[in-house]
């Protein structure tokens, strides 16, 4: 595939990822949208990660760079640095892509626009499946609820302007994506079909993020302005009140 028939690519953070990582890259490579490239940015894996990658023969290229790095959304960084597409993916190797995601694709055509569809949760556990972080989301919702990194496709512009900010473990993506949706630059297109399965047991769920939690409203301020910024804190005040736990 010549690099101008590249139109999505699809990033993947790994560290020690052999057992997920071989179903990510079916679900990436059965679908029937064919202008993408799969690009791995690898920690440093000393399992068969890396044994993975090198035997792929998947019928879409595949980059892949394997050195240490300061973590996820660090690897996410140089992925967006390495990929060659005009609109981006972003995906965990536990993560599985749906025929949905085919279809969303086929309406990839402004390089201003963020597209975004449905996720499907699935637990590893034995916890219920039932859906958050998904559908249609104004600025408002936003700034009160994160959305599905892995339900987004974005133009690649988005990270010539953002980055993932390394000062927070968990929720470098809502920070980009509170200023994305806050950002006219940038076109926002929903459609209502069902494109990821992701896992509800990964890293996010296990870890917290105090930094993320203390930023939030001068993040929201400064991405979205003062009229969702007081909207954000009304509703927190009346969450306090309420004594509900408040994001």
């Amino acid at each position: 595939m010549a690099d101008n028939d590249i139109i999505i690519s699809i990033i993947i953070a790994t560290y020690n990822a052999e057992k997920q990582l071989p179903g990510c890259l079916r679900s990436i490579t059965a679908q029937s949208f064919k202008g993408i490239e799969i690009v791995v940015i690898d920690g440093g894996s000393t399992d068969n990660t890396l044994s993975i990658l090198k035997n792929y023969t998947g019928s879409f290229p595949l980059n892949w760079v394997s050195e240490p790095d300061k973590g996820i959304y660090d690897a996410l960084n140089k992925g967006t640095r390495l990929a060659k597409g005009k609109w981006l993916h972003f995906l965990g190797a536990d993560d599985r892509l749906l025929p949905g995601f085919s279809e969303m694709a086929a309406q990839v055509k402004e390089e201003n626009a963020v597209y975004y569809g449905i996720s499907k949760e699935y637990y590893t556990g034995q916890r219920p499946n039932y859906n958050v972080l998904t559908g249609h989301f104004s600025k408002y919702r936003l700034a009160q609820e994160c959305m599905n990194h892995q339900a987004i496709v974005y133009p690649a512009l988005v990270f010539r302007k953002y980055s993932y900010n390394l000062r927070y473990k968990v929720f470098a993506d809502y920070d980009v994506n509170i200023r994305v949706w806050g950002d006219r630059q940038f076109k926002k297109c929903y459609y209502p079909i069902p494109v990821v399965s992701y896992n509800m047991n990964g890293f996010s769920s296990a870890t917290r993020d105090e930094l993320f939690k203390q930023d939030k409203p001068g993040i929201i301020k400064e991405g979205m302005g003062w009229i969702i910024y007081l909207r954000f804190l009304y509703k927190r005040y009346k969450k306090r009140k309420a004594g509900v736990l408040d994001f």
